[in-house]
């Protein structure tokens, strides 16, 4: 038993008290126990449950992505379908996953409830009704400063004080990535890989605007909206360039705008009353929520039942660069995501490829080799990458083949 398993199974068993699950339901002491007593078992053991004929399907939800692509490698290599809630092992070589699924003859699928596997549906939903899509994507509070938060200054911004939020057991990295702009960078990456669009050249612009803006928003430039061209993902903004909220926002939700592809398109949007841009032929469709892992069922239903994933990486098209938040000096280690040195950005991957950019989902722990400027692109060249890992074999096997994939 390893030294941190008693710490994990506290954590564990205070996670399903959190859910309401009875605590006479979570104290089985091997698997075969809860198969014959319906209740709960709790394992640090992952070779014992891989080994195990009678589970089918993983959940992997660590929210770290080296943990995670281990994790998921071992699942895959035991003949065992994977869902994956740590979109960040997404962000780095989700692509590289899915075709080491497919070679496995398992599936590998994204979480629905998180937002990239509901911009999946979305545009899936489009594309098999024959509209063009023309932008996807999700929404988010954003003000350009957020982008240098700090575990420091991640309550005041959410208006919460650290009493508040250690009564919610709330994870300060993780809100924190959230609110520097690294998880909406991610999740777009994500969306991006699997739906066959492109990053913005620049990264994400974060324009304002509600639900029925989206139709005016979400278009090309040339067509009055604020995209360099269609096909790309966004995240559209639920405060006005003051700050302030705007009615009826997009913040917690998803959205899928579509072009009519023909004459006979537009005319049923004006035939239907369809609320759509002014020319006719743009309109968007939209979930203004998401429920994350109250919503994670619907991906086990899918893979178990369906054998379909709701979501996967087809490509690698869209990757997440560290950036760092400060001047940062040589021998400084960086604390990864969230954290007080490196916020992730979106870019295109032929773009960050090329110039050697440092994946955001690699920089937990790393030391810095060289001095950097706050708001710099890190390369790999900046950072000591110490042991290898299988999620950098992967990421490397990734950028040798990009390539092959880029748009």
């Amino acid at each position: 038993m390893s030294p941190w398993s008693s710490t994990w199974r506290r954590i564990a068993r205070a996670a399903l008290a959190l859910a309401d699950w009875p605590a006479e339901h979570f104290g089985a002491s091997s698997l075969d126990a809860a198969v014959r007593t319906g209740a709960t078992w709790i394992t640090d053991d992952l070779a014992a449950v891989l080994a195990r004929a009678d589970i089918g399907v993983i959940v992997e939800c660590t929210g770290n992505p080296i943990a995670a692509v281990d994790h998921v490698c071992a699942a895959f290599a035991a003949g065992k379908h994977v869902i994956s809630a740590t979109v960040e092992a997404d962000a780095v070589c989700g692509a590289a996953l899915a075709r080491r699924a497919r070679a496995g003859g398992v599936i590998y699928s994204m979480a629905y409830g998180d937002q990239p596997a509901m911009v999946c549906e979305l545009v899936d939903w489009a594309r098999t009704c024959g509209f063009e899509v023309v932008a996807a994507g999700r929404g988010h509070k954003w003000r350009p400063d957020f982008r240098f938060s700090t575990l420091d200054t991640v309550w005041p911004h959410y208006g919460l004080t650290p009493d508040q939020a250690a009564r919610g057991r709330l994870n300060p990295k993780m809100f924190n990535s959230f609110l520097d702009g690294t998880k909406p960078a991610i999740e777009s990456a994500a969306i991006a890989n699997a739906c066959g669009l492109d990053a913005p050249t620049g990264g994400l612009a974060y324009p304002s605007g509600s639900v029925g803006d989206l139709p005016r928003l979400m278009r090309p430039k040339a067509e009055g909206g604020v995209l360099a061209r269609s096909g790309l993902v966004e995240v559209v903004n639920s405060l006005d360039a003051d700050g302030r909220p705007i009615d009826h926002d997009i913040r917690m939700g998803v959205w899928v705008c579509v072009r009519a592809a023909t004459a006979y398109q537009k005319h049923c949007f004006e035939e239907y009353n369809v609320a759509t841009d002014d020319s006719g032929r743009c309109f968007a469709a939209y979930k203004r929520w998401h429920l994350i892992g109250l919503e994670l069922p619907l991906s086990v239903a899918n893979v178990a039942l369906r054998a379909e994933p709701t979501g996967v990486a087809q490509d690698f098209r869209a990757d997440v660069v560290a950036v760092a938040k400060r001047d940062l000096a040589p021998g400084e280690r960086l604390d990864g995501e969230g954290g007080f040195t490196v916020a992730g950005q979106l870019r295109p991957a032929a773009v960050n490829v090329p110039m050697g950019a440092l994946p955001l989902g690699l920089t937990g722990g790393l030391a810095m080799t060289r001095a950097v400027k706050a708001d710099q692109i890190l390369t790999y060249d900046d950072v000591a990458l110490g042991p290898p890992t299988t999620a950098l074999a992967l990421r490397r096997e990734l950028e040798r083949s990009f390539p092959l994939n880029a748009a």
